[in-house]
């Protein structure tokens, strides 16, 4: 699984990746997190305000940075 959080470095950015890496650790889920912080990148989703969240190539959200309760939901929706 791959798992791509989109954006430049801002807090809710880095917020995000923290909590992201918190739930596979926590629930044993084998994955790769990345951040993309290419504008260019970020764009291909359609996305104009960051952090996103992307799994297996498809955009799970953006602007916000959710729950570890829903990041957990959206993991299982692609495994």
């Amino acid at each position: 699984m791959k798992i791509e959080i989109l954006g430049a470095g801002c807090s809710r950015c880095e917020k995000l990746f923290r909590k992201v890496n918190k739930v596979i650790k926590e629930n044993n889920i084998e994955a790769e997190v990345i951040k993309i912080d290419d504008i260019k990148e970020t764009m291909r989703y359609g996305i104009m305000m960051t952090p996103g969240l992307v799994i297996n190539k498809k955009l799970k959200t953006s602007v916000n940075v959710p729950s570890e309760k829903e990041i957990l939901k959206f993991i299982k929706e692609e495994i």
